[in-house]
């Protein structure tokens, strides 16, 4: 399925900033990401990934500063419908098997019977989980829950996916797989939105946004970030462009 619109901006945040107590976790960040782009958010744990997303999944709220999805200031319940979300913590019913845990929130999206269904076995192949959906999640590998939650965001077919940290504990087999179903959504006209500590993850985005400490310290393509430093390798790039941070030279 195709989205088609006249505003290109499927995010954006503008000097958002949220502290916990005294520990400022997004300082003033500010990004725009455009519709049917694969964005890439990548950063050390700690620099404030998931509480961006968080935000812009609205999810929790920022201090201060305006995010927006697909045009609608956030947060916004009325959203649920147009965007999946993969959470880094799996949040499933134990007690209950994969299919039923897919039916239960196919049913919060509005999915019909037939559509469900169909959703079901379509995803659940995706992932790799045909020939367990019969089995409880409690019975599951942290991989395997990993794939079930990921096929519950893939289910109402949203215009907007934000996945924290999607591909741990998944073999590299499967992983290229979804990497290959993400870039054909992408392709699609759907926007997705994926954290990753894995630098060949971060080279197949369209684009990168690179956080240390609760801010971008560079927003760009891989290959511009590779040219900006002078680098081959992505992970090089961002150490560079870390440096250049601590230093005070503008990225």
């Amino acid at each position: 399925m195709a989205f088609v619109t006249d505003d290109p901006a499927a995010v954006a945040l503008k000097d958002v900033t949220r502290a916990f107590g005294r520990r400022t976790v997004i300082d003033h960040a500010s990004v725009t990401i455009n519709r049917g782009e694969l964005f890439g958010l990548l950063g050390p744990s700690g620099s404030g990934k998931t509480t961006l997303i968080k935000i812009m999944a609205g999810i929790d709220r920022a201090d201060s500063g305006e995010a927006h999805m697909l045009g609608t200031p956030m947060p916004k319940l009325a959203m649920l419908h147009r965007f999946g979300y993969m959470a880094q913590s799996d949040a499933l019913y134990m007690e209950l098997t994969g299919r039923q845990n897919m039916a239960f929130f196919g049913k919060l999206y509005g999915l019909r019977r037939a559509v469900l269904n169909r959703r079901i076995e379509e995803t659940a192949a995706l992932v790799g989980l045909s020939e367990h959906l019969g089995k409880p999640a409690a019975a599951y590998s942290g991989g395997m829950k990993r794939r079930l939650s990921l096929a519950i965001a893939l289910l109402h077919e949203p215009e907007l996916l934000v996945l924290d940290e999607p591909t741990v504990g998944i073999d590299p087999v499967l992983r290229q797989s979804i990497w290959q179903e993400l870039h054909s959504l992408s392709r699609n006209g759907t926007t997705i939105i994926v954290t990753t500590h894995v630098m060949d993850e971060a080279a197949q985005c369209d684009r990168l946004g690179l956080m240390r400490e609760g801010r971008f310290i560079a927003v760009g393509t891989p290959e511009s970030l590779l040219q900006q430093t002078g680098t081959s390798s992505i992970e090089e790039a961002f150490i560079t462009l870390g440096q250049r941070a601590e230093g005070g030279v503008q990225a």
